[in-house]
């Protein structure tokens, strides 16, 4: 084997490789690097949607970058990248720096590496183990990042103190002034108790009850972290904590810079692997917020060892179209004082930069003399940066959610009236801020301050369209905003039920623009996630705080429905009462089975697609069995608590067919169960339903199992 390789303009050295990989993941590195030896970077997002693959979007994912790509770094300086993988961020260090080297164990994820960035002339790969290789690298390396690699240490150092000797060993290959940047699951982070489970083992709580003592990886809390750097004589480092996690971050704060009181909204986001949901994430993140515990229950930190950096925060706004790609800073400015940036992170997103500040000019017109301030931005021409003066104040949203949980609607109500007083100003004036929501408000008193204008128009947007707006996105954040009766507040603003329907159509018209062709990281969550399980006893518990409007999934593999292979979607009733449920489904399926709600309920099916075509035109049949009774064509009435659609199908079809989506629209409406009874009985005494629907096997069926329905051409 020669030493050195090329592939494209990366350099591979195997001078310490002894020709095995002791790390690998099968197939799914062969079908990785066909994937980056046969398309381009930007063929990515396409590839990562048609997969539907956790470990293609985790290996391909740019988002994968965001954890390091906030970093200031110097064009000139040199950085050692150990464990690099598939190369998941050593594309966006070969953009930083002037020189990378990167360390890896695997031959193959090293070529997958090189192929995904062979147009990278500034990386070297060196192939082999760490402590065969350390020797040989230099000792002026002005950052080394461990992302997701620190918790190896005993697999790559070894000895009583595996840790240890991994960053004293570090610690010499750094130039006056480096850093070391550790990236880590935190062992006590939230979603570990939540019910997600341990990342490297697999098992539910297997890192909080302390790691068997043949654990391939060993995470830590943070003050298990600060003992690791105190043994090693290491008195300088700044705590990160990236959010929902490092591997996906959109994210990041520290400990000049916390997260406020419902900030922290994205928290089941498990494209790995099946979870169980034992509690809201978020609404413990917020007592945990309200005490300033937040750092010891965060679910990653990222470690600078070394100076601290001007950057207290960092939000990533780059799962857009190329044109909206950005991303937003607090940093501590010369002077002490902070302040906000949003900068471009592609070159077309440049433009988008600059036109804030016409925003801004834009909308100091629109309410000059109005009760409503617009926060400054100045745009540095030679970065085309946008900066703006930190604003303090409370979020509009942070006191209306304070009014719910008083059940203070009076007061709600009182707030909702005044902001669409001070949004109506000069409504005929041709500029409007679309994205006028409830966040993008800061209240200091008597001042209200515009903080965020990115998506402003020149033309008129009536106020209330605008408010309908930002009350949508404030239910739709959080699930126990729906107990405000949002209708009452349309009704206010003049909207009909078919204005209503018209701007949600326009509000999804507006994300597909913003993200372009790619889906958003949230799209892509719906597409790959796995099964998010509530234990059924949680939901018993108090049929008072039941979620009586929960849909949930269960799949038949041939042992019948069971609780360990169901599901509950993200999809949720709008305020009309309609969702949209998308079920992947698979050769193995036997029959899959919807349950609207628990509780009595009518449902209409308003659609039901298979691969996006309506099953009433194709030639497969598609049977429909509810344990409702049919009221007519496509609306089913249940009396039970505990409703359920089954959707029935042959595996075999399902082979030969390729099909692997079913897509069901429907509208459902809660009722007593009183209602429902009597509607069941009509149901089951018309003469006319019984004689032309009753097929011979429905007499001596029970009064729900004759209830069935076939969708066919």
């Amino acid at each position: 084997m020669d030493k050195e390789e090329k592939i494209g303009k990366v350099k591979l050295n195997f001078a310490h490789y002894n020709g095995m990989d002791l790390y690998c993941d099968g197939e799914v590195e062969d079908e990785l690097l066909k994937i980056v030896k046969e398309h381009k970077r930007e063929e990515y997002p396409a590839i990562i949607e048609k997969s539907a693959s956790w470990p293609v979007l985790y290996h391909l994912s740019e988002q994968r970058g965001n954890i390091i790509e906030w970093i200031p770094m110097q064009h000139t300086e040199k950085v050692l990248e150990v464990g690099s993988g598939c190369g998941a961020i050593t594309g966006t260090l070969s953009r930083k720096a002037a020189q990378v080297t990167s360390v890896d164990l695997s031959r193959k994820r090293s070529e997958i590496n090189a192929w995904k960035n062979q147009d990278c002339d500034n990386v070297t790969i060196h192939v082999g183990n760490f402590r065969d290789i350390e020797p040989d690298l230099d000792r002026d390396f002005d950052f080394i990042f461990l992302i997701g690699v620190f918790e190896y240490g005993q697999g790559y150092i070894g000895g009583e103190h595996p840790y240890e000797n991994f960053l004293n060993m570090l610690k010499g290959h750094l130039a006056k002034d480096g850093r070391i940047v550790i990236a880590i699951e935190n062992r006590t982070g939230l979603k570990y108790f939540a019910g997600c489970r341990e990342d490297h083992l697999g098992s539910y709580f297997s890192g909080l009850e302390g790691y068997p003592e043949d654990s391939v990886a060993r995470t830590f809390t943070r003050n298990g972290l600060i003992q690791v750097f105190k043994s090693c004589g290491i008195r300088e480092y700044q705590f990160y904590y990236p959010y929902p996690d490092y591997k996906l971050m959109t994210m990041l704060h520290s400990d000049q810079y916390m997260p406020k009181f419902g900030e922290l909204f994205d928290n089941v986001r498990n494209y790995d692997r099946d979870r169980i949901v034992l509690f809201n994430e978020k609404y413990v993140y917020d007592g945990l917020i309200q005490d300033q515990m937040y750092p010891e229950f965060a679910n990653s930190f990222e470690v600078i060892i070394g100076p601290e950096f001007p950057v207290i925060y960092s939000k990533y706004s780059n799962d857009r179209a190329d044109e909206f790609k950005i991303r937003t800073d607090i940093c501590i400015d010369k002077a002490g004082r902070k302040v906000i940036c949003k900068v471009p992170l592609t070159e077309a997103a440049k433009e988008h930069i600059r036109n804030i500040r016409d925003a801004y000019l834009a909308l100091v017109e629109r309410f000059r003399g109005g009760d409503l301030e617009v926060n400054d931005c100045q745009i540095d021409e030679n970065t085309d940066i946008a900066t703006f003066s930190y604003v303090n104040g409370v979020p509009l949203s942070a006191l209306l959610d304070r009014c719910l949980s008083r059940d203070d609607m009076e007061g709600f109500e009182k707030l909702f009236k005044e902001y669409l007083r001070r949004i109506s100003y000069q409504d005929d004036y041709p500029v409007a801020d679309y994205d006028l929501i409830f966040p993008n408000i800061l209240v200091n008193g008597p001042i209200w301050t515009i903080i965020d204008y990115e998506w402003t128009y020149g033309k008129t947007i009536p106020a209330k369209e605008i408010a309908f707006r930002a009350l949508y996105c404030y239910i739709q954040e959080d699930r126990k905003r729906a107990k405000l009766d949002v209708e009452k507040l349309y009704r206010y603003l003049g909207l009909s039920k078919e204005n209503v329907e018209s701007l949600l159509e326009e509000e999804a018209e507006f994300q597909k623009y913003v993200t372009g062709a790619d889906k958003s990281m949230v799209e892509l969550w719906k597409l790959i996630g796995y099964k998010a399980k509530v234990p059924r006893e949680l939901l018993k518990e108090d049929p008072k705080t039941r979620i009586r409007d929960r849909i949930q999934v269960y799949r038949d593999y041939g042992e019948g429905f069971t609780e360990e292979n169901s599901e509950y979607p993200d999809a949720e009733y709008d305020k009309t009462g309609t969702v949209t449920v998308d079920i992947r489904i698979d050769s193995r399926l036997k029959a899959i089975r919807l349950d609207p709600a628990f509780d009595a309920c009518i449902v209409t099916l308003k659609q039901v697609l298979w691969d996006g075509v309506s099953i009433a035109e194709q030639d497969t049949a598609l049977s429909i069995h509810p344990n409702g009774a049919w009221m007519s064509d496509d609306s089913i009435v249940f009396e039970t608590q505990d409703p359920g659609i089954e959707f029935g199908f042959e595996s075999e079809q399902l082979k030969k067919t390729g099909k692997d989506r079913l897509t069901v629209t429907m509208v459902m409406s809660l009722v007593s169960s009183e209602i429902a009874a009597n509607l069941v009985r009509y149901q089951m005494e018309d003469p006319k339903d019984t004689e032309e629907n009753e097929t011979p096997e429905d007499k001596n069926s029970p009064m729900f199992g004759r209830l069935q329905k076939i969708f066919h051409r």
